[in-house]
């Protein structure tokens, strides 16, 4: 595929710069690091890298822009909404710029981009709009001498850290409800993917956004991303990513008492009922494993397999495996894409290897290619609960099958696991597929589809999966206070 015009201009435009207060900046200290293309390793683009003072340049215009008095804070619920509105209209204007930034920088393939990820972007932002004018508060019946009402209110300053698994996608599913509610935002993309969200302030930009109320900053965790947790003007972090960082950043923010939601990792169970229409359980456990590369939270990489149908299933899982076509992402006959990074690449075939060591059989892929960071899609067989594979998220594309016996059984093994993001059923029993929903603890339970979402439905954790949800009207809940007034009539 040619790239555009507009997608080269941009990646060889020079060290691509922070974007804070409303304006393009080189880092304090001038520090870039590279952005590389993951189907081949080949250098991307350089991008300005934002440390400690930049981090603080960018909350304290973040902090300004909120003030009672600022633009922002005196712009109309309309005007506001309005914004959003032009936003996702430049989103749809420049979509294939977005979509090929986007398949070059993280690798899965644009026909993926076009089909899932920008729609869903873009109708994050419409959905929220549409909230802009429908914060309503209470009024609290009290007594004839007082009237009592609540009013919601943004949170302030927010601080997002986004991961690199989708990095325009939930760089919107941040920014949306956070724009929805009244709140300022520093957004820090992951230093991997930097691209797609540059490109997003751009258009923020353009749209005509007050200054300081979106920055946009590069930078790595341990220096950008810690900064941003600990800086005292910080009202709220929002951070999608790992259990581990998650839990050192709820730690951290215990230190100046923000409000933290997380979204984090997961070990997301598969069931297969015996009476599933295997013709789409199959195919739908398998693309629930191995969709983006495998690189989702909430992938369903536990495919639990009853007894009876186990080798059929099996089979087939091979054959699908075999069939896929990977390459660059760009290729659009290309299903699966190389994985985000050569780190990745490196832990996801140490998963593999970990896997034959522990006793499973790999019955095909786990295969590494010289050039580019791909990993073929693997498929286990005699693998037990107890195997690091099957307990640890992998983030690669690895199914681990697992037979059954009882749906008792498998609704206990399903729930044994620290994670608690997803669950997939397959059925034909639609009273089957109720009880056994009410029973997995999982935040979203899909039947006879797997990792669909939309703007409107809520997506997020239970257990250490963490806590807080995107999407839906509950993802404002996130970016809120409540504040009870009491007036005397007196």
């Amino acid at each position: 595929m040619k790239l555009m015009t507009e997608v080269v201009n941009f990646l060889e435009a020079g060290p691509i710069k922070l974007f804070i207060n409303g304006t393009w900046k080189e880092s304090n200290d001038g520090a870039t690091f590279k952005s590389y293309n993951p189907a081949n390793g080949r250098e991307l683009a350089e991008v300005y890298e934002a440390k400690e003072s930049d981090i603080d340049d960018a909350v304290q215009a973040a902090s300004l822009a909120f003030e009672d008095g600022s633009e922002w804070s005196n712009l109309s619920a309309i005007d506001r909404a309005n914004l959003m509105f032009k936003l996702a209209d430049l989103m749809e204007r420049d979509f294939e710029i977005i979509a090929q930034l986007e398949t070059l920088d993280n690798g899965k393939p644009i026909n993926d981009v076009r089909a899932a990820d920008l729609p869903n972007a873009i109708e994050n932002i419409r959905y929220f709009a549409g909230w802009v004018t429908k914060a309503t508060g209470q009024t609290i019946p009290y007594s004839n001498d007082f009237f009592n009402y609540t009013r919601h209110e943004p949170v302030g300053v927010v601080g997002q850290i986004i991961p690199w698994n989708f990095p325009f996608m939930m760089a919107a599913w941040k920014i949306a409800p956070a724009l929805a509610t009244g709140c300022t935002i520093v957004l820090k993309p992951a230093e991997q993917t930097p691209l797609s969200a540059l490109y997003m302030a751009k258009l923020i930009e353009e749209s005509g956004f007050p200054k300081g109320v979106v920055n946009i900053v590069n930078g790595f965790g341990k220096t950008a991303g810690d900064a941003l947790v600990k800086h005292p003007l910080v009202n709220k972090i929002a951070f999608t990513g790992s259990t581990q960082v998650g839990k050192s950043i709820m730690k951290e923010a215990a230190n100046t008492m923000k409000r933290v939601t997380l979204e984090l990792g997961g070990k997301s169970p598969n069931i297969i009922l015996p009476d599933a229409d295997l013709d789409k359980a199959i195919p739908g456990v398998f693309f629930g494993a191995v969709a983006n590369q495998g690189e989702v939270c909430n992938a369903g990489s536990r495919v639990f397999i009853p007894d009876e149908i186990y080798d059929e299933v099996i089979e087939k899982l091979v054959q699908y495996a075999k069939s896929l076509k990977v390459g660059d992402g760009l290729d659009e006959q290309i299903e699966m894409g190389p994985l985000v990074s050569e780190r990745q690449q490196e832990v996801v075939t140490s998963y593999v290897s970990k896997g034959i060591e522990e006793g499973a059989k790999l019955l095909v892929g786990g295969e590494k290619t010289d050039e580019g960071y791909f990993v073929s899609p693997a498929v286990f067989t005699d693998v037990t609960d107890e195997m690091t594979i099957a307990k640890e998220e992998i983030f690669g594309p690895v199914v681990v099958p697992l037979r059954y016996k009882t749906i008792d059984e498998v609704v206990k093994r399903a729930n044994a696991s620290p994670y608690g993001l997803a669950a997939g059923i397959w059925t034909e029993n639609l009273k089957q597929a109720h009880t056994l929903a009410n029973k997995l603890k999982a935040g979203t339970v899909w039947v006879n589809t797997y990792n669909i979402t939309n703007p409107a439905a809520p997506f997020g954790g239970f257990k250490e999966s963490g806590f807080g949800r995107e999407m839906g009207s509950y993802a404002l809940e996130n970016y809120t206070e409540v504040k009870n007034v009491l007036i005397s009539l007196e």
